[in-house]
């Protein structure tokens, strides 16, 4: 009895600082990105969609899709995750937990990790307190909050950390590129497309993360962002009005005993680094690897004296560093082992 109520009570302190965002878009731009091909034509060639009218608002707008939120500001400052505002042609609407609707305007997006904040032309808002995610315990009994499939608004969810440091590949949008999550927090907390961008919180009211992620086909494993990402965007936010990220400027597999038998490398850890594609290239032209003299097939075996491995890799490194840090790399290539110093840029989305 004592948990359920404790579960109605944070239900009650963070629900009204859960927000669901409706994604719209005009009729003409969603014609404009639809293949000519797979779009069916008038007499005159003119592309239509059939669109029922009431799915079209009086300035002929259409709702492609929702997600959630939560306010971390009472001044309109707004959570979400960069996957659903990610479309820089789209309009968001956040619908705050009175019903009231308000036009959104996008201060940022992390070019790294699944964050985003947004803001609302509002004031004295209700807030989602910020926890410490770094403080998460596996066992630990969390609540996920948000508008699940973008339709049942003030949808919640029980479970527990089931997982910490996870890591996953995922895309943003269907078409965008796969790129790695790492850092996640794992939760048996049902997650639902919708629920992204919601408030992962403990039980007393204090948001650890923001609902990122589900693996389509398993049951009971869903991801969160760490709460302390968004901190350090927010801070950056504030102090440079701009979310600051660092570029090293390689891409790379991470090398293990299976990889070195396979290529005959003289290591088993450490990160090579290769285009991983026919037409990827193992370094971005101008970026600080490239001018720091580092080539294809280099293993970069460590970082500022962190040994790199598949559970400490070079982004998980770069997490902790800011544009403008000097990152000491050991590096082998062939038979010698080379030390270089790289001085980190700014990453842009």
């Amino acid at each position: 009895m004592d948990s359920m109520m404790d579960i109605k009570s944070t239900i009650k302190k963070v629900m009204p600082a859960v927000v669901s965002i409706s994604i719209s878009k005009s009729l003409e731009a969603i014609e404009k990105e639809i293949p000519p091909d797979l779009m069916p034509f008038l007499p005159y060639g003119h592309p239509h969609l059939n669109i029922p009218e009431e799915e079209i608002d009086a300035h002929g707008m259409v709702k492609i899709g929702g997600g959630s939120g939560f306010i971390a500001d009472p001044n309109g400052v707004i959570l979400t995750n960069k996957h659903v505002v990610a479309d820089p042609h789209a309009e968001y609407t956040v619908i705050t937990h009175d019903d009231k609707k308000y036009k959104a305007e996008v201060l940022a997006r992390d070019p790294v990790d699944d964050v985003a904040i947004i803001k609302i032309d509002a004031k004295n808002l209700p807030i989602v307190e910020l926890g410490e995610s770094s403080h998460m315990e596996l066992g630990e009994q969390v609540l996920a909050i948000g508008n699940a499939l973008g339709i049942f608004k003030n949808t919640v969810s029980t479970g527990i950390v089931s997982g910490l440091s996870r890591s996953i590949r995922a895309a943003s949008m269907p078409m965008a590129p796969m790129q790695e999550l790492r850092g996640l927090i794992q939760t048996d907390a049902a997650i639902n497309p919708g629920n992204s961008g919601g408030p992962l919180v403990t039980m007393d009211g204090k948001a650890i993360g923001i609902n990122a992620a589900i693996v389509f086909g398993a049951q009971n494993l869903g991801f969160a962002i760490p709460i302390n990402y968004a901190k350090r965007d927010l801070a950056d936010l504030k102090k440079f009005g701009r979310i600051k990220r660092p570029l090293l400027g390689i891409r790379y597999i991470m090398v293990d005993e299976n990889l070195q038998a396979k290529m005959k490398l003289p290591v088993d850890y450490g990160a090579l680094v290769t285009g991983q594609g026919p037409h990827a290239e193992a370094l971005v032209k101008g970026s600080p690897a490239h001018k720091a003299g580092l080539k294809e097939k280099d293993i970069v075996i460590e970082c500022d004296g962190e040994k790199i491995t598949a559970d400490h890799t070079i982004q998980d490194i770069l997490e902790e560093r800011e544009a403008e840090d000097m990152l000491k790399m050991k590096v082998v290539r062939g038979k010698k082992t080379l030390e270089i110093k790289v001085r980190l840029s700014e990453r842009k989305l």
